[in-house]
């Protein structure tokens, strides 16, 4: 009877680490500007799971510094803030834009149009997702 119940409980774990999906990144590109100024990057984000999805920082060995950045207008002026994270609900899509979300990378390091650099997202929940992002040029060519 213990043996039963104990591998019940063990394929039950199973089953519900299988149910997890894993985060779709899709459309990932950077914009390189001129010198060192810091490059925008862009990319869309699905959550194919049944609860939400936390994004809560991403890194390059492109960028000295990887951050979340939102532009919103104030006073008639666009600023440009950091933000600690970002949630997609369940089943739902995050787009990070050119004028919204994106991702602010400062200091970048080799960034050449017509080449991908990997960028990791990392997750509330201690997972990663390694992605490659197309750099582009400033007019996002």
């Amino acid at each position: 009877m213990t043996r039963r119940l104990l591998t019940a409980l063990i394929l039950s774990a199973g089953f519900s680490v299988a149910a997890t999906a894993a985060p779709v990144v899709s459309d990932g590109w950077i914009r390189a500007l001129p010198g060192d100024n810091p490059a925008g990057g862009y990319f869309t984000l699905h959550n194919p799971d049944k609860t939400p999805l936390v994004l809560t920082g991403i890194s390059s060995p492109a960028c000295g510094t990887a951050m979340l950045h939102m532009t919103h207008e104030m006073g008639g002026m666009v600023h440009m803030m950091m933000v600690d994270n970002v949630t997609v609900p369940a089943g739902g899509t995050f787009h990070f834009a050119p004028g919204g979300y994106h991702v602010m990378c400062m200091a970048p390091k080799g960034l050449k149009p017509g080449t991908n650099v990997a960028v990791t997202l990392k997750f509330a929940d201690g997972s990663q997702v390694i992605a490659n992002f197309a750099v582009k040029t400033a007019t996002g060519n």
